[in-house]
């Protein structure tokens, strides 16, 4: 399949090309930051949507994963205007784009657009959104542009972990960077969620598209913890000192933005879509680690563009 992949220097992107670039026919799309990667690669400014519109038509892909965002949570605070245009009014002029053009589209939304106050169970699709920040309020206008301006897009909300560009873009990174540093962090032991590796989000989003799904889908993975117990895992999953961490709550974070507690969401309808089990954080880790192993950090941030 040929896919256009937009923020193709961000974690997902990233990952998404270099571990399918070889079994699907990937093009990233970036302004700057990445330097030969073994997927083809085109410079654009997404927000320029007549050029996009050329792009599409110079390219011609069967498939385009949007995964350009602003994901930084206390950015998006600070700049509530600059987060709406790139987190919801750009999906839905990208997905009306794709419309014209007869192309799939496969919009990255986030779990976040919950407010973690169910207290029954996994959210489903059919749960009503209540977001809480800034970033949670313009990923889920977002979710919503897509689908208004193209019914057969797909929105996968998600929550992912794995090595990225600059080291530091994941949770993952976070707790690995401080434990082999030696040194004590903190993990929130009242905030449950569902993370899912990133090679394997990759590996599900293009299943989704050969599949033809459409419509709105939790894709994250099928075991839910809290990110103290995730910290804890990845030391257990490297032979880390697990002392080094500690549990807090997250009303003590100090955090700019609110953030939901419950974030556990039910991949019920995705799993009977696909025919399949989804995988689970566990197998998530064991992935990440033989990443390690293998020296795909050091691989992954050779493709640095140093300007």
């Amino acid at each position: 399949m040929r896919i256009l992949v937009t923020g193709a220097s961000g974690l997902l992107g990233l990952n998404l090309g270099l571990q399918l670039y070889e079994s699907q026919e990937i093009i990233g799309v970036d302004r700057s930051k990445l330097a030969a990667p073994p997927f083809e690669l085109v410079r654009a400014e997404l927000l320029d949507i007549d050029a996009f519109l050329h792009l599409l038509t110079r390219i011609s892909p069967e498939a385009v994963i949007h995964t350009a965002a602003n994901a930084n949570v206390d950015s998006c605070e600070k700049d509530p205007e600059g987060a709406r245009k790139l987190n919801a009014w750009l999906p839905g002029q990208l997905s009306k784009a794709c419309a014209v053009k007869n192309i799939r589209m496969l919009h990255i939304s986030t779990d976040a657009v919950f407010d973690g106050m169910k207290e029954d169970g996994f959210y489903t699709e059919e749960d009503e959104t209540n977001p809480l920040s800034i970033y949670a309020r313009t990923k889920r206008d977002g979710e919503t542009a897509v689908l208004e301006n193209n019914p057969e897009a797909v929105v996968a909300r998600v929550n992912f972990f794995g090595w990225s560009l600059s080291g530091r873009r994941s949770l993952s990174e976070f707790f690995f960077n401080k434990f082999s540093a030696h040194e004590t962090c903190n993990g929130f032991s009242d905030v449950y969620f569902c993370p899912m590796f990133v090679g394997d989000l990759a590996e599900t989003l293009v299943a989704m598209l050969e599949k033809g799904l459409s419509g709105l889908y939790h894709v994250v993975g099928n075991e839910s913890l809290t990110k103290f117990e995730f910290g804890v895992r990845i030391a257990r999953q490297f032979g880390f000192d697990e002392g080094l961490i500690h549990p807090i709550s997250v009303e003590d974070s100090g955090l700019t933005a609110k953030r939901s507690r419950n974030l556990r969401l039910s991949v019920h309808k995705l799993s009977t879509a696909l025919g399949r089990e989804i995988p689970s954080v566990s197998t998530g880790l064991t992935r990440f680690y033989t990443q390690y192993q293998h020296g795909y950090p050091q691989k992954i941030r050779s493709y640095q563009q140093f300007l």
